[in-house]
């Protein structure tokens, strides 16, 4: 042990117990500060999440509604959208149909409006040439008819009386178009046919057949002539005078094979071949 131990001045010296105290007491109030400060700062802290956390949901719960509200309303709008271009489609495809409808049917009224205006026009030509071939033929009478001809079956004799027998016995069959007999004829074929019996060889049709022979006047007929109805060359009907103001022929498919007055529908002109 050192000879100055027992020195007071030469110890170094201790702390005091104040000083420790002191500083003991300093810290801890700084950590005491600390502790309070921290836990002010953590009850804070944890206090705000409590209030967000209990906030949160209805936040959130009210926004998802707007959210939800806004596209219900965008899709109720691009629906009405959707819903009114389809209309104003529908409306323009309809007024462009009925534009198209309305000139089909223009032009259809003009086309009938047309064709009623030509059948007018045909008629009424029709009408003035068999008033003008009614004017220029002479009044047939069976009088006037026997007085000017030999015109009598009974007086008849040869060919002519032969081809009058034959056309007279056909009365009553049918007429056909395009046949020539036994059973059935149309004009041209029971002429051509009647003549074939004394061996006269006559064209198919009328309009030849109104050409075959020389042509005689209706005033100075003699039996066996044969009459035309139409222009010479452009006939449309044919018969056989059989005398005595009468003549035979097929007429149509409802009267067939008859024998009739030229009064009933007077001929145009007559030729003769025998």
């Amino acid at each position: 042990m050192s000879h100055t131990a027992h020195i007071r001045s030469h110890r170094k010296p201790r702390r005091s117990a104040s000083r420790v105290a002191m500083r003991a007491g300093v810290t801890g109030g700084v950590l005491g500060t600390l502790a309070v400060a921290g836990t002010s700062a953590s009850s804070a802290n944890a206090a705000e999440p409590v209030t967000q956390t209990l906030e949160l949901p209805t936040l959130t719960s009210d926004l998802a509604a707007q959210v939800a509200q806004s596209a219900e309303a965008t899709e109720q709008a691009a629906a009405n959208y959707r819903l009114g271009a389809e209309r104003d489609a529908a409306a323009a495809n309809a007024a462009k149909q009925a534009k198209t409808d309305l000139a089909d049917a223009k032009k259809k009224a003009a086309a009938r409006k047309k064709a009623a205006e030509t059948a007018r026009k045909k008629a009424a030509e029709a009408a003035a040439l068999r008033a003008s071939r009614t004017a220029e033929r002479p009044t047939l009478s069976a009088s006037a008819s026997v007085g000017s001809t030999s015109a009598s079956v009974s007086t008849a004799t040869g060919s002519a009386a032969a081809v009058v027998s034959f056309v007279k016995s056909q009365v009553g069959k049918a007429y056909v178009s395009g046949a020539t007999g036994p059973s059935a004829y149309d004009c041209s074929g029971l002429v051509q046919t009647a003549f074939r019996q004394v061996g006269i060889s006559l064209p198919r049709v009328s309009q030849d057949q109104s050409t075959a022979g020389t042509q005689v006047s209706l005033s100075n007929l003699q039996v066996g002539d044969i009459l035309y109805w139409g222009g010479a060359g452009s006939a449309y009907h044919v018969g056989v005078y059989v005398g005595n103001g009468m003549f035979v022929g097929a007429q149509n498919p409802s009267t067939g094979v008859v024998e009739r007055p030229l009064s009933y529908d007077p001929p145009s002109g007559a030729v003769r071949v025998l």
